[in-house]
């Protein structure tokens, strides 16, 4: 009990140090952030790109997409097929912007450990929790536009290389992540409180 008492106070006094360990794993967090924010970026861009390009060169669909071959949908309409590509776009811009969110957060060394009930802290959860839930809110949308478009009879690629699944997920996430950003509501207020009783 002794021995918490004065790593309590050496948080509060703000002598605590994170220990070498934690300094490895956020550096690693940091490096794999950076690795996905630019894979999601490519990704985005080249959604972004390839529709456009299209315009130009409508025969060069079918090399504009690895995976998601969009050929059928172009031929049913032009409309309905920058919908689904601008829903697949807005999806991987918005992850990209996800990502985009925590290297910057843990770049600018804004967590901090030995206090981490922050304003900063609790603000950043809620940004997290808004984007994930339209990131599953646009995936619901583009999934539904290419389970209508099937039904019509277009052949549409599955969600996954449409880059849409998952959308349960993303939601499921951003309510976990609305309940933490509370809880960090409740932790700044009862820190407040402690900060001003000693």
């Amino acid at each position: 009990m002794k021995s918490v008492n004065i790593a309590s106070n050496e948080v509060s006094q703000g002598n605590w140090k994170p220990s070498p360990k934690t300094k490895v794993i956020l550096t690693l967090l940091y490096i794999i952030a950076w690795i996905i924010f630019v894979g999601l970026s490519i990704e985005a861009g080249g959604f972004i790109t390839n529709a456009i390009f299209v315009l130009a060169k409508p025969e060069a669909v079918p090399y504009l997409w690895q995976q998601a071959d969009l050929r059928d949908l172009l031929k049913y309409g032009h409309n309905f097929f920058f919908t689904q590509v601008g829903v697949i776009g807005i999806v991987s811009a918005l992850k990209a912007v996800l990502f985009y969110l925590i290297i910057s957060i843990l770049h600018n060394k804004q967590l901090k450990i030995e206090q981490p009930f922050t304003n900063i802290a609790q603000r950043f959860i809620l940004r997290i929790a808004s984007l994930a839930l339209l990131i599953g809110l646009f995936s619901i949308l583009g999934a539904s536009c290419a389970d209508w478009l099937s039904k019509k009879g277009v052949r549409m690629p599955d969600l996954e290389s449409l880059y849409l699944g998952g959308a349960d997920v993303w939601i499921f996430m951003s309510i976990a992540l609305f309940v933490v950003a509370y809880v960090f509501k409740r932790g700044i207020e009862l820190q407040n409180e402690n900060n001003l009783t000693v």
